[in-house]
């Protein structure tokens, strides 16, 4: 398969993905996300492949959901664009091999969640994160209302994704939320030592590891992923979410109604 949407590359047993459509700071496009999926399926088959890392091209990690495309969807059609994604949600969740997300830049919204299914986060200096939903009037998918309250608990979750607010990579290191923070320049060189280090460990242990952990935490993913969308659906029909896509790419702040 030829990939549009992102950049492969093997380096001896590690496999790492960029996400790839700079010009919208790799938005999370339909398109894209299939073809992650079968990248991580490819990468699953692979017995030469002891570790993936996810990172952005250019710039940014991922700016999210790809707004113009959400802006007129009809009603279920939210909740079934969302459900076309659960596949590769639960195929990061199940691939029994680590994977780490390298963030060398903006990591909001959905690109925000996607870190939060990876195994290990290691954050540029300049990287920042943001639960960016409520800005424009939606609720926080990819399962991070599920994942977020895991890692910081619901009190800061809450306050993340109530307020929509941006934090710094060194805050979301001292709550929880990434490993370490290294320098931009060598982000991926020091990702990368990490991922030898793994390689060089037991990947029938780590994969064990993996699955019996996600197996114990995740035991409802399935009934949450659901209700996301369900709920995701109704957000999209409303009119604050329409103000907050036309707020958005008017650069201004949203005038929200509670309609």
């Amino acid at each position: 398969m030829n990939y549009n949407y992102i950049l492969e590359e093997k380096q001896g047993n590690i496999y790492i993905i960029r996400l790839n459509k700079p010009e919208v700071r790799n938005a999370l496009i339909m398109d894209m996300r299939l073809e992650l999926l079968h990248a991580m399926e490819k990468a699953e088959l692979d017995d030469e492949i002891k570790c993936i890392i996810l990172t952005g091209h250019d710039k940014a990690f991922s700016a999210g959901g790809d707004l113009s495309a959400l802006k007129d969807l009809k009603p279920l059609e939210g909740r079934k664009r969302l459900q076309k994604s659960f596949p590769l949600l639960m195929k990061i969740l199940e691939i029994e091999k680590p994977i780490i997300a390298a963030v060398n830049g903006a990591a909001a919204g959905a690109g925000f969640s996607l870190t939060l299914l990876c195994d290990l986060i290691i954050a540029s200096e300049e990287a920042f994160f943001v639960q960016s939903f409520v800005n424009v009037g939606l609720i926080p998918d990819f399962a991070a209302i599920h994942f977020l309250p895991l890692l910081i608990g619901p009190h800061r979750a809450r306050e993340l994704m109530f307020l929509g607010e941006r934090i710094t990579a060194f805050e979301a290191e001292r709550l929880g939320i990434v490993n370490r923070v290294v320098p931009g320049e060598i982000l991926l060189q020091e990702t990368i030592h990490i991922a030898e280090k793994l390689t060089r460990k037991s990947g029938i242990s780590i994969g064990i590891t993996k699955k019996i952990m996600n197996q114990h935490l995740h035991k409802d993913l399935k009934l949450l992923l659901e209700l996301e969308a369900q709920g995701q659906d109704i957000c999209f029909q409303t009119a604050d979410f329409k103000e907050g896509v036309k707020a958005f790419f008017d650069k201004r702040d949203p005038n929200f109604i509670g309609k």
